[in-house]
């Protein structure tokens, strides 16, 4: 009901009341009158109870305006009640509230049946919901994309990436990057890479070989046998290799490993190649071009986050979708997920509420304190004044019948 009915309905009962005691009072009138001409017994009866009824009705129409205003206006001491008292009538009711309605046992069984998780997955699996979620989301990014200073950013992840360069030995981590594929055994596929172009090499180029050996033989020695021996060169060369190329347990490659297993040791534990690595770093990441990498960095990635936000069918989107699309079916069949958020919002739930109680009740205190006290008890006039005038309907009546007996007793025993 809006407050225009309700006034309507308070008019109304007002009326009402006042009318019974209009009645009451032009009864009270004519049975005066009647009494100096009839000396009947029922008159002084009916004038009895028209007199006290009159009584009762002003003092309950007295009792209920005081509590909202002067009553006909003058400043009655213990009158307009609310206007006078509304802030300690804030406090009291928000104390009432804090103490009867947001105590621990009252507040307990209405968390305990809180369950957010079925919800939000049902809310979450409808397309619409995904989309309205996607559009929101990506409008708040964007809003804080475009407002973040590139040049600040930039800044940002250049000192984080110098800070987080400073504690990185590149050495070790070079080191144990070597250590672990002579442990997984991949460098001999490198090995045996190697080992077949090389014999592939020296098969092809036998000529050049043998232009070599030429080059380096003795001008006595013929041709013939420069020739021969070069051909002995290349031949043994592309053997050699093609038996480590073939043999998984050859000592050459054996001989290999050991040495990367030393290179290795070394890279770890040389104090030269920690300064090494170090000099490069350095050359690397001067302060300049970290800056210089980092700006391209952010540029390149706010371009492609935006670019991607702002397309309706974009990678990123049908992505989100993807992933709330599975969370939505997570949250309405994995009972273990459900009852972990369940559990989780009720005890957040119950911890703010207990922790914040006192605030509602300060704000119930302040929201009637900082009301206008015209307006606070007219407020409440139109909640509880029909239910008011009924005080006064029922003082008439009441009264009444209390000076009807009254009057009836002293009738009979005096």
């Amino acid at each position: 009901m809006n407050d225009e009915a309700k006034r309507k309905q308070l008019r109304k009962y007002k009326a009402f009341a006042t009318g019974l005691f209009l009645l009451m009072a032009v009864v009270f009138v004519i049975t005066t009158v009647l009494q100096k001409d009839n000396s009947s017994h029922w008159i002084g009866y009916v004038r009895a109870f028209s007199e006290a009824a009159m009584v009762g009705a002003l003092a309950d129409w007295f009792a209920v305006t005081a509590l909202f205003r002067h009553p006909l206006g003058l400043p009655i001491p213990h009158t307009n009640l609310i206007e006078n008292s509304k802030q300690q009538l804030g406090d009291n009711l928000g104390g009432f509230v804090v103490s009867n309605f947001l105590s621990p046992q009252n507040i307990r069984p209405y968390i305990q049946k809180l369950k957010i998780s079925n919800f939000v997955g049902e809310w979450l699996g409808k397309e619409k919901n995904q989309a309205v979620l996607i559009r929101n989301l990506s409008d708040i990014v964007l809003d804080i994309l475009n407002k973040l200073d590139d040049a600040t950013v930039s800044l940002f992840i250049s000192k984080k990436v110098s800070e987080m360069t400073d504690d990185i030995k590149l050495n070790a981590i070079v080191g144990n990057g070597i250590h672990y594929i002579l442990e997984k055994n991949d460098h001999q596929r490198i090995i045996t890479s190697l080992s077949s172009q090389i014999k592939n090499y020296i098969t092809e180029n036998d000529e050049m070989i043998k232009d070599r050996v030429k080059k380096g033989s003795y001008s006595f020695i013929p041709s013939f046998v420069d020739h021969k021996i070069a051909g002995r060169i290349a031949s043994g060369l592309a053997d050699f290799f093609k038996e480590i190329e073939e043999d998984p347990e050859h000592e050459i490659r054996s001989l290999i490993t050991g040495k990367i297993q030393e290179f290795s040791t070394d890279l770890k534990e040389d104090p030269k190649w920690d300064q090494e690595f170090k000099n490069i770093k350095n050359d690397l990441l001067k302060a300049d071009k970290l800056n210089e990498y980092s700006n391209d960095i952010w540029v390149s990635i706010k371009k492609t986050v935006m670019e991607e936000l702002q397309q309706e069918d974009s990678s990123l989107k049908k992505y989100l979708s993807k992933n709330l699309d599975e969370f939505s079916q997570n949250l309405k069949t994995n009972e273990g997920l459900q009852d972990k958020i369940d559990n989780w919002v009720r005890v957040t739930a119950y911890k703010y509420i207990l922790k914040n109680t006192h605030q509602f009740g300060n704000l119930i205190s302040s929201t009637v304190g900082n009301w206008q006290g015209k307006e606070l008890s007219e407020k409440l006039e139109l909640e509880v004044g029909k239910d008011l005038q009924f005080i006064r309907v029922n003082g008439t009546l009441v009264g009444g019948l209390v000076g009807l007996i009254i009057y009836t007793i002293s009738h009979f025993f005096l």
